[in-house]
């Protein structure tokens, strides 16, 4: 192979590390706007969930407080319908011919007496559970309030950074776009898969310290010769990140 034919090569890989190092630039910057973005509509979601619940709680509880007031309604009226049915018996046991009726009226009385007792026990057990829930759908109520409040202050926010970033975004989207289209596409698959395999969305990093600067290992010294070299695209062979030397570290111009 001629020199003139290295030297091609050489900076062949080197144009497409430089490619790679100006995309990986303006992908780090579109992460950054995302991460930003990207808390926000979780905290959003979960407020969402969690009022959506406090609605169900107090639809659920409002509804418990009405049936135990229509309850101690209806126990009310027991009582007052059994007290009524006692004079009325009462009433009779004047006009009775025999003991056999008298006693027959004596049991309903009876009868309606505990009725009454039944009912007075029910209305205070009533009372207490309908102290108890309404005390905790007023508590419920405070919750969505406050929580109802927290969601309209994060959704105005994520509204704001949404309309803010969105133009910086699109205007880094195209960047990408344009960067994408110096380099081959097994390459940029490549860098693509180990983007999306890393937290820091880092798919190319430099060597720092005689290390990786994704994983932090060591790189050995032939392969660093190797990354200075420019004849090959190399990769760490801990997390698979592409590794380029400070030759690349230019600032990109697009």
């Amino acid at each position: 192979m001629s020199k003139q034919s290295v030297a091609e090569k050489e900076t062949t890989v080197e144009e497409k590390l430089k490619s790679l190092f100006s995309l990986q630039q303006i992908d780090s910057s579109i992460d950054k706007i995302k991460i930003i973005r990207g808390e926000l509509p979780l905290e959003v979601a979960d407020l969402e969930d969690e009022v959506a619940g406090l609605e169900t709680r107090i639809a659920k509880l409002t509804e418990e407080v009405k049936n135990l007031d229509e309850a101690h309604s209806d126990r009310k009226n027991s009582i007052k319908d059994a007290q009524e049915a006692i004079k009325k018996y009462t009433s009779q046991q004047d006009k009775v011919r025999n003991n056999r009726e008298f006693d027959s009226l004596t049991k309903e009385i009876e009868y309606q007496n505990l009725d009454i007792q039944l009912s007075e026990k029910k209305i205070k057990e009533i009372k207490v559970s309908l102290s108890s829930k309404t005390e905790i759908l007023k508590e419920t109520e405070a919750n969505y309030t406050e929580r109802k409040n927290d969601l309209d202050l994060k959704k105005a926010e994520l509204n704001d950074i949404i309309s803010e970033t969105q133009k910086e975004e699109e205007v880094l989207d195209k960047k990408a776009k344009d960067a994408e289209k110096h380099i081959d596409a097994r390459l940029l698959n490549a860098y693509k898969r180990i983007r999306s395999n890393t937290k820091n969305g880092l798919g190319l990093v430099s060597i720092e310290r005689d290390s990786c600067g994704g994983c932090f290992n060591k790189v050995p010294p032939q392969t660093q010769i190797d990354i200075r070299a420019h004849k090959k695209i190399i990769v760490c062979e801990h997390c698979g990140r592409i590794l380029i030397d400070s030759a690349i570290l230019v600032p990109s111009k697009n």
